[in-house]
């Protein structure tokens, strides 16, 4: 089962991503406590991180750049998500692989998770 680390500080939106994100037969860690990413990332295997740009208390890229500046874990796939204009050039920079906008409808994201995860899995096999 595919494992998916979501980085949510927002209660609601977590619990309906996740909710969302369970349906449709994937495995989810909702973690509140977006300084604890690369400390969950070391210690659980995960095919893909899910992070808002915009976090209590600190900014998506930080975080985004931490993972890949810390080798045990730079590999893992990240999308990240904003509904700020220019937010996607900004996280791709910071070394996201894919960006989705706000607000989006369930379909364009699980599509997005997919091919995220696929061609991660193509370019490490």
């Amino acid at each position: 089962m595919t494992k998916i680390l979501l980085v949510e500080d927002d209660y609601h939106l977590g619990i309906i991503l996740n909710d969302q994100l369970e349906m449709n037969g994937y495995e989810v860690k909702l973690l509140r406590l977006p300084k604890n990413t690369v400390e969950t990332l070391r210690e659980e295997d995960f095919d893909l991180v899910i992070m808002d740009k915009l976090l209590s208390g600190v900014d998506g890229t930080e975080i985004c750049a931490e993972i890949r500046s810390t080798d045990s874990v730079s590999n893992v796939p990240i999308l990240m998500m904003s509904g700020y204009d220019g937010a996607r050039s900004v996280c791709l920079a910071a070394g996201a692989d894919e960006f989705i906008a706000k607000p989006f409808a369930v379909q364009p994201l699980l599509e997005t998770i997919e091919s995220t995860i696929k061609k991660h899995r193509n370019l490490n096999n």
